[in-house]
């Protein structure tokens, strides 16, 4: 990218402010860590705030914006540092990329993977990445019935993220997973297997 930054147009800031939204709406590590308050009670204002400093990361930025940095500095460490959330699962990655080709499009004045998101946020809250965990599951399954369960119980809880919990997350690799690719993380207080 260039080193100066072409501005949006009032209708295209508007319009990307929305789709920062959207995005970070869908983004499953994020909207557990809301939901569980895992940043605090207050994780639903850092979570305003946390798309108000992606879109001033792309609109007030004097050097190059280079993806890298909206990974690492803005979402990884947003994440870490304010939600308590280890990310082992490359989706901010994913978030990053996706956020820069919209901010591409919005400069051009092409608002189409924001009317996209519009219309796939009927109720979808999941990143493609946990999506992508359960359908290969899913797929593999030669039970029509355990497969139809999966796909009833991926929404419903912290447990349908194997990949990202709160500081819990880097005991996963230790703790080994299950055929079906859901990990058991044990309590942390009690030494004792204890099932929720």
């Amino acid at each position: 990218m260039a080193a100066n930054n072409p501005p949006l147009t009032p209708q295209s800031l508007s319009a990307f402010s929305e789709g920062i939204y959207l995005v970070l709406s869908r983004w499953t590590a994020l909207q557990m860590a809301i939901q569980n308050e895992w940043g605090g009670r207050d994780s639903r204002q850092k979570s305003d705030q946390f798309s108000y400093d992606i879109l001033s990361w792309f609109t007030q930025t004097k050097e190059p914006l280079y993806i890298d940095d909206l990974e690492e500095k803005i979402l990884f460490k947003t994440m870490t540092d304010e939600f308590n959330v280890v990310l082992d699962d490359g989706s901010e990655k994913e978030i990053a990329e996706e956020l820069m080709i919209m901010h591409e499009e919005c400069l051009q004045e092409n608002y189409e993977s924001i009317q996209r998101l519009r219309i796939s946020s009927n109720g979808a809250q999941a990143v493609s990445q946990s999506r992508q965990l359960v359908d290969e599951n899913v797929d593999e399954s030669s039970d029509d019935e355990e497969a139809s369960d999966m796909a009833v119980d991926e929404p419903q809880g912290p447990s349908s993220n194997s990949k990202t919990n709160n500081t819990s997350v880097d005991n996963q690799n230790q703790t080994g997973q299950a055929d079906d690719g859901w990990s058991v993380v044990p309590p942390r207080r009690n030494k004792g297997n204890r099932q929720n």
